[in-house]
């Protein structure tokens, strides 16, 4: 107990000049002026531009290529899955069984993403932000191989395997990297680096569908090749990954190394300590505000009752997230373009035009989002959701009553992913590093990921039976259960631009019966 207190009023003073003076580099003539004028303001640096795309071409981008990539080449795999079991094992399936086997193939990528979203929060704060994503290409890498080798071997068991291993990394990246790069980031900065990684799984989808394309991969012997070709962009960051900081942040606060948390701040911002007073002063704070951060797992965070209501602002968003019927838009937009009148490989590019919505809404968000508050965004997304998951299950009910009806379909598809794309797509992806603390933030970022792969895995396995069941009233599901989201994020999602963890922590406080909105408007 006499060590913890010490330890803590450690952290309490300020950094002594000998620290100061041992790890500053000679000053510039541009530094000595901002240390006179005092007119310091981080903003983007060399490393923390690298970090973005680093991380948004090697571990972020091979998540959304997972998601898109396999439904080009379902029927050539499952081809490959039935002569090989025949082969090896004198097992002539039935289409019922095929369909057994494929759904096992796609959902072990699910079930992969959960559980790296759980281990999500001990690699972090055991190996660090960095080696943590380090770890993440690593098993994508090995997931690649494995789809290389698959078809040579005549293994059923690499491919499963494979998908496994990119499931894992996918579930370790959309729990670690939004938190390694929010925490790389200035506070003006930090939405703009929160929204890098789902755009990054935005333009993973579209590179997935268009590499799908019979121009380019999407021939019968090149499966395997569509299936790894990712691993491209992985060889290239990952050196890459070695050379950036670590999160100066988890230094301080986790690792207690004071030292090395100043030296790699300085160097994420590209200036002399001397000038990071402010930042350190933010550091300060969180540690006297959470003294006891050894003690914040999974199972830890849940029973502090300060998390309550956190955590459920991020598990219901991120959750929301995958309910709302982003990947059943998808299913039925080539579907819906078909009976529009285009070709079926007019269909393919509508659908792919679609993935380039999303892209470019993301890209959009990154200059959005530092000069936009997050709560109208998120908002407003989910409530033009809502409408237009309604207006789509009408048009899909009476898509063949009526001669225009496709073509409102159509527009409605276009609206949703571009409304999507605003709000409920990115922000659930990094809300939780503005809302939690340093110290609990890892097993939020985890609970929050594991929600959203879960939202995944539920989707999954009920809109096939909807479908077949209720048809296109499974919109009118999804509708609702947005609805429900949005009620519940407007009478607690606090402001969180321009407010420290700590503060919007304290807002949270008394879960329940919290009311941060009432508390952030009268600070506004």
């Amino acid at each position: 107990m006499g060590e913890q207190t010490q330890r803590s009023s450690l952290f309490a003073e300020p950094i002594s000049r000998d620290i100061l003076a041992d790890i500053s580099q000679p000053v510039t003539n541009e530094h000595q002026h901002l240390t006179q004028t005092h007119d310091y303001k981080a903003g983007w640096s060399f490393y923390l531009v690298l970090a973005g795309v680093v991380t948004t071409l090697g571990s972020s981008l091979p998540v959304g290529f997972h998601i898109g990539v396999v439904n080009t080449p379902a029927d050539l795999i499952q081809q490959f899955c039935y002569e090989n079991l025949r082969e090896r094992f004198n097992i002539d399936l039935n289409e019922a069984w095929m369909n057994i086997v494929w759904s096992s193939i796609v959902s072990i990528f699910i079930v992969g993403g959960c559980t790296g979203s759980i281990l999500g929060s001990v690699l972090a704060d055991k190996l660090g932000r960095k080696n943590a994503t380090i770890m993440t290409s690593i098993l994508s890498l090995a997931g690649a191989l494995m789809f290389v080798l698959c078809r040579t071997a005549n293994s059923i068991e690499m491919l499963i395997l494979g998908r496994l291993l990119v499931g894992l990394s996918a579930g370790l990246t959309t729990s670690i990297v939004p938190m390694y790069l929010t925490e790389l980031a200035p506070p003006s900065l930090t939405g703009a680096m929160g929204v890098v990684c789902p755009m990054g799984v935005n333009v993973g989808v579209l590179v997935g569908q268009v590499m799908g394309l019979q121009d380019l991969l999407g021939k019968p012997n090149d499966w395997p090749y569509l299936l790894s070709v990712y691993a491209l962009l992985v060889i290239i960051c990952l050196p890459v990954l070695f050379i950036l900081p670590e999160s100066p942040k988890y230094l301080y606060v986790v690792k207690k190394n004071e030292t090395e948390s100043l030296r790699e701040l300085s160097r994420v911002r590209g200036v002399s300590p001397s000038l990071l007073t402010e930042e350190l002063d933010v550091l300060r704070e969180e540690v006297r505000s959470n003294n006891d951060t050894d003690r914040y797992s999974m199972w830890a965070a849940i029973k502090d009752h300060r998390l309550l209501l956190p955590l459920l602002l991020v598990c219901t968003s991120q959750a929301g997230q995958q309910t709302s019927g982003i990947n059943a838009v998808f299913y039925y937009s080539q579907t819906i373009f078909k009976q529009a009148g285009l070709s079926p490989q007019d269909a393919q590019f509508a659908t792919i035009g679609c993935g380039a919505i999303n892209v470019s809404t993301a890209v959009i968000m990154v200059y959005l989002l530092p000069r936009t508050g997050r709560r109208p965004l998120l908002l407003g997304s989910m409530f033009g959701a809502t409408i237009i998951l309604t207006l789509l299950a009408a048009a899909m009910k009476f898509i063949d009553a009526v001669s225009w009806m496709p073509y409102a379909a159509m527009v409605a598809v276009l609206s949703y992913v571009l409304v999507y794309g605003f709000g409920l797509g990115p922000i659930p992806y990094f809300i939780a590093s503005e809302i939690f603390e340093v110290a609990p933030r890892g097993a939020g970022m985890a609970w929050g990921s594991l929600a959203n792969w879960g939202g995944n895995f539920l989707v999954a396995m009920c809109f096939p039976t909807m479908r077949d069941y209720i048809g296109a009233y499974s919109f009118l599901v999804f509708s609702a259960v947005t609805a429900a989201l949005t009620v519940f994020h407007k009478l607690y999602f606090p402001e969180t631009r321009g407010k420290t963890p700590t503060q919007v922590t304290e807002l949270c406080s008394i879960g329940l019966r919290s009311r941060p909105l009432a508390v952030t408007n009268r600070n506004v």
